[in-house]
């Protein structure tokens, strides 16, 4: 796997984990008033600097588990049945 292909394979998972992650642990505001600029369903403390860390670290377990998959001969195409031929 080539550094820019590892770094899309990086983003993809970044970005799943991301959207995984965020509904864990909101709570909605419960006495919100629009006029002091609160909205009923936003959350109360989205803790956003957390979820973004997590999702930093768990991505790169991911990504090292993917990458080892990739570089290992446990799943190869290049033997098995559907091979490109030469």
């Amino acid at each position: 796997m080539g550094w820019f292909v590892g770094f899309v394979v990086y983003a993809l998972v970044w970005w799943t984990l991301l959207f995984c992650i965020l509904p864990v642990g909101v709570r909605p505001q419960v006495e919100a008033k629009a006029e002091d600029g609160g909205w009923r369903g936003a959350p109360a403390a989205p803790q956003l600097g957390r979820k973004l860390l997590w999702t930093t670290l768990l991505s790169g377990v991911i990504w090292l588990g993917i990458w080892w998959l990739v570089t290992s001969d446990l799943i190869s195409f290049r033997d098995a049945w559907l091979a490109i031929p030469d």
